[in-house]
């Protein structure tokens, strides 16, 4: 493939960092000056001054881990499988594990041990046998996998007890519960993370490393999101836990969990890392879906007859950045079709589209300037080799033997554990997991004001001017295992 005549974000950075030195300063007054334009109609959002001695995460390496140790918190389906990634990782030990049902404690426990692993200790049986784990002082890293309503406070009580965090989406439903977030993080001097899992995946990780190269040209747009039929299990009287996520149908209009998709295009865009999101708007379908399905396959004796769904089917945020770009973010769980999570990137130079059906070679198509001509689209497979990640090259035989998901939960714990051993900057900070999460709330509020654009508050407070690595990083090793 010809080689495209433009500077590499990587070259620059290559630069920047051979002389110990973030890019801070390139582009910050024409972004500064885009970002004032982006938001004149709308109100600018409050950024709370920091406290006394209390300084930013950005760019802050954790402490060097010889071990990991773990502690799991929330042990449903998703923490019973990633507690079981996180044992096999070099390295890392889970020490404790904690649900408010205890028997879930003891049959994890139970099949760690098992599988050859140490018994961790158990927890569980009350609301507050989290705090009691956190008590402990052999957890360096706290994941938490529990319903939505529960991250922010256990992502701050584990902040407070000096571990660092990794949180399942969203890390907190709220505004100011993100931005308590971000300062409890600085406070503390411990890092909280989101666990976008597929800000990890193949795919993704070859269209950010494409674009970080200018394959794209000028990267304008970008689309991403989770389209997932989830009414099966919604319904479930098993699947999630006194049908909390069916709940949340009920009491908010929020897009709950387009951060699958949005992540990897902000990534890609570096929001936060030379760019940010601004301004959002929301619009959203009536809510049909769910009470569709529930008409036509729930007896009329399920409980969930006595409620009313208010959450659209589809909502939809369109996303300014103060570069100019645009991103289209959206959420559906409620409708009937097949998975995806979009994954679309644009520029003056081509595309790359994600999820374009079974033949597709890596599911997706791209049509690039000047490899391609003639209106039509070409197979990815070619570039998703050419441009494969360097954690998929080094540990994707493990990450498909060992991970959900398509590999990619292990490749993020993988990469997390690796990051605190060898004592490293993290790839994904509590500045982009706030950024990723603020759709969340800020869709509630654009949708009350029927459509109309509402401020993206700057989590950074300024840093984003600065061009600085993350998920497009240099390849390192995982510290050998004593």
């Amino acid at each position: 493939m010809p080689e495209i005549p433009a500077v590499s974000r990587r070259l620059v950075l290559g630069g920047a960092l051979a002389t110990g030195a973030l890019a801070a300063g390139i582009g910050s007054a024409q972004s500064a000056a885009a970002a004032t334009d982006a938001t004149t109609a709308v109100q600018e959002a409050a950024v709370p001054r920091r406290r006394a001695g209390q300084k930013s995460m950005v760019d802050v390496p954790y402490a060097v881990h010889g071990t990991v140790r773990v502690g799991v918190i929330g042990l449903g389906n998703r923490g019973n499988g990633m507690t079981s990634g996180w044992s096999v990782v070099p390295g890392c030990q889970v020490t404790a594990v904690c649900d408010i049902r205890a028997d879930r404690a003891k049959r994890v426990a139970d099949n760690l041990v098992a599988s050859g692993k140490p018994r961790p200790a158990e927890y569980g049986g009350s609301d507050d046998s989290y705090a009691q784990m956190l008590r402990r002082d052999d957890i360096d890293l706290v994941y938490i996998a529990t319903p939505w309503e529960f991250h922010y406070e256990q992502g701050k009580a584990a902040l407070l007890a000096g571990k660092h965090v990794i949180v399942e989406l969203p890390i907190a439903t709220e505004l100011e519960e993100l931005w308590d977030l971000v300062d409890t993080s600085e406070r503390t001097r411990r890092h909280l993370m989101l666990a976008e899992n597929c800000s990890y995946g193949r795919n993704e990780l070859a269209m950010l490393k494409m674009a970080h190269e200018g394959l794209f040209g000028d990267v304008t747009n970008g689309h991403g999101g989770y389209l997932h039929d989830l009414r099966a299990l919604l319904f479930s009287d098993t699947y999630y836990t006194d049908a909390w996520r069916r709940r949340w149908h009920t009491r908010s209009t929020a897009s709950f969990y387009a951060m699958h998709g949005l992540a990897p295009i902000a990534a890609a865009m570096d929001i936060n890392r030379g760019d940010r999101m601004t301004v959002l708007r929301a619009t959203a379908t009536e809510p049909k879906g769910l009470a569709d399905y529930r008409e036509r396959f729930v007896p009329k004796s399920h409980p969930s007859w006595n409620e009313t769904y208010i959450n659209g089917d589809l909502v939809t945020c369109l996303i300014d950045t103060a570069k100019g770009r645009v991103i289209r973010a959206e959420h559906d769980v409620s409708s009937p079709r097949p998975y995806s999570r979009i994954n679309t990137l644009a520029g003056s130079r081509g595309i790359f589209e994600d999820y374009a059906g079974v033949d597709s070679a890596g599911g997706g198509r791209i049509y690039v300037e000047p490899d391609h001509g003639g209106h039509a689209w070409r197979d990815f497979g070619a570039y998703r080799k050419e441009f494969d990640h360097w954690l998929w090259k080094k540990i994707g035989d493990d990450a498909a033997n060992n991970g959900g998901h398509g590999g990619m939960d292990y490749v993020l714990q993988w990469r997390t554990v690796q990051l605190m051993r060898a004592g490293l900057v993290p790839d994904i900070d509590v500045y982009d997991s706030a950024a990723w999460c603020a759709p969340v709330p800020l869709s509630v509020k654009s949708l009350a004001l029927g459509g109309r654009p509402v401020a993206i508050p700057d989590f950074t407070r300024g840093s984003w001017v600065n061009l600085r690595m993350g998920l497009d990083s240099r390849a390192t090793d995982m510290p050998p295992v004593a």
